[in-house]
């Protein structure tokens, strides 16, 4: 397995130290890798992949080892399936992995961009994040054959 990194756009990089814990700081992820996996899908299910111009340089690249021991190179493998519809894109071989880190990398800036746009004005991330994802839950729809039994709480 060649030595590919994830990597972050210039332009979200100081969003994405944002959502990141630290000591001082309380934050939705513990991780760069948790909030790139969650971006990604976030920009996956709203259909947005966005290119990266340029590639920041204050977040040093992510090892892949890193989203393998969180199982997060499953994620990775999943959206390049999805993207492509293609099963080659799992290939074993350096091209192969290198289109499956950038649609991961276009997916999560368009993730990050989706974020950055519900955190606007926003002091507590995590507060806004529970809105968001509360919101989503509850804009689901139901299949006109499936019964609803959100009716009767």
């Amino acid at each position: 397995m060649a030595d590919i990194r994830i990597k972050v756009a210039k332009d979200k990089a100081q969003f994405i130290k944002a959502l990141r814990a630290t000591d001082e700081t309380s934050t939705p992820f513990q991780s760069y890798a948790d909030a790139l996996v969650f971006a990604a899908a976030l920009g996956i299910k709203q259909g947005r992949r966005e290119p990266i111009k340029e590639y920041s340089k204050e977040i040093d690249p992510i090892r892949q080892d890193i989203f393998s021991s969180k199982d997060y190179d499953q994620v990775i493998n999943l959206l390049a399936i999805a993207d492509t519809n293609d099963p080659n894109s799992l290939a074993s071989n350096v091209i192969a992995e290198e289109e499956r880190i950038k649609i991961f990398e276009e997916y999560a800036n368009a993730g990050l961009e989706i974020l950055e746009e519900i955190f606007k004005g926003s002091v507590n991330y995590s507060e806004q994040l529970l809105l968001f994802l509360s919101s989503e839950r509850n804009s689901l729809t139901i299949e006109d054959n499936e019964f609803d039994l959100s009716s009767f709480l």
